[in-house]
């Protein structure tokens, strides 16, 4: 990242410096973030540092961008923790605040998602002079199809995953 002024350099540093997970606490941010999406902690903690990217992006970027759904995972759970969030990572780290954007529907919608998402991995590639991870930031095709997500309760159900002859005849 050659390419930045001594003020983004100064807001990357920070941003590399947070550490969501609190001390001394039982669960800590990245532990729970593991549980909640069935995650390894080695996917949750590399999805916080892709997190910590495209925050860095929105800091950079006067265009809307949008996340993998990994990133979107852990943007979602750290605005739960609103005072983490709003003060300590958006006032005192990003000096900026980033508003979450969901979804209105509609045809129109998804196509401006995609387009940002579009925008989001070019600059990714730009700024960080690399490919983003693959198995984190998926195609575009991919990252828009699969969104049938619904919060379910393990203790309760089973989870017994459809045949893949099954999902491609359902779309």
């Amino acid at each position: 990242m050659k390419h930045l002024n001594e003020q983004q350099h100064a807001i990357w540093q920070r941003i590399q410096s947070f550490n969501l997970d609190a001390p001394n606490v039982n669960l800590p941010f990245s532990a729970r973030l593991a549980r909640e999406n069935a995650w390894t902690t080695d996917f949750a903690v590399r999805s916080i540092q892709e997190y910590k990217k495209f925050c860095f992006l929105l800091c950079l970027s006067n265009e809307p961008l949008t996340p993998c759904d990994a990133v979107d995972q852990v943007w979602h759970l750290h605005l739960i923790y609103s005072q983490s969030y709003w003060i300590n990572w958006c006032t005192n780290t990003l000096n900026k605040n980033i508003h979450h954007h969901p979804t209105q529907g509609g045809a129109e919608e998804s196509n401006k998602f995609k387009n940002w998402y579009e925008k989001t991995l070019s600059q990714y590639q730009q700024t960080f002079e690399q490919i983003p991870p693959s198995d984190i930031w998926l195609p575009t095709e991919q990252r828009f199809k699969e969104i049938q997500f619904q919060r379910i309760n393990l203790q309760q159900h089973w989870i017994v995953c459809k045949p893949k002859w099954l999902r491609f005849l359902l779309g």
